[in-house]
């Protein structure tokens, strides 16, 4: 499991930096995310669902405020087409990164991992735990976007993350984009308590699984 850790470490880090930079210059935070979906929808709802969707690609390599952008796409664009859009976006980010590391996994593992023995401990840490890794991912930020590129890395069969990457992400977007549906600026508590629900689900399954794994 150290070997797991160290790389979700390395690669979250490198993810971090983008945040830090994009924080200091303000290329973009929630509020002009805010103002571009004001001026976007004036145009048409057809470019308001391909920004989101290039958002949610974006969020992959550059962190965005993934929880704020879904919740903000319900109240411009109504529940269900917020949710479908945040749900497309979100769908190509974690396809994307999985097979970027299948295609790239071996050549920065290499370099991360010096010792086989500890490339080896990696895929089968992240085979064994790497399914509720995914599920419960977004309860921190920057771990969906690292957990789908190490998925493709320790060769996670296909399938099995596409299950667990939808799970994580289809009741997540459909709770935010729901809860920005109901909320406005002046009203913004729907959002508000979807937020705290989601984050105490994600925190309590992060402490069970941490448990289960110690005593294993």
């Amino acid at each position: 499991m150290r070997s797991l850790l160290k790389v979700i470490l390395i690669i979250g880090l490198c993810s971090a930096s983008t945040f830090v930079l994009i924080q200091m210059t303000g290329i973009i935070s929630i509020e002009k995310i805010e103002i571009w979906f004001n001026q976007i929808r004036n145009i048409s709802p057809l470019y308001l669902g391909g920004f989101v969707i290039l958002l949610m690609f974006i969020d992959l390599f550059i962190s965005i405020p993934t929880l704020a952008t879904v919740i903000l796409a319900g109240h411009f664009m109504g529940y269900q087409y917020g949710a479908l859009v945040a749900i497309i976006g979100l769908e190509i980010a974690g396809n994307t990164g999985y097979f970027l590391g299948r295609i790239f996994g071996d050549k920065i593992l290499n370099f991360l991992l010096k010792d086989p023995e500890q490339r080896n401990e990696l895929h089968s840490s992240f085979n064994q735990h790497g399914f509720v890794m995914i599920l419960l991912s977004r309860a921190v930020p920057i771990l969906p976007e690292v957990t789908t590129v190490i998925a493709g890395m320790s060769g996670m069969a296909y399938p099995k993350f596409l299950a667990a990457w939808s799970i994580s992400i289809i009741p997540y977007c459909l709770f935010a984009a729901y809860a920005g549906s109901l909320s406005t600026i002046n009203s913004p508590e729907p959002a508000i308590i979807v937020w705290a629900f989601l984050s105490s689900i994600l925190w309590t399954g992060w402490y069970i699984f941490n448990r289960k794994r110690k005593a294993c």
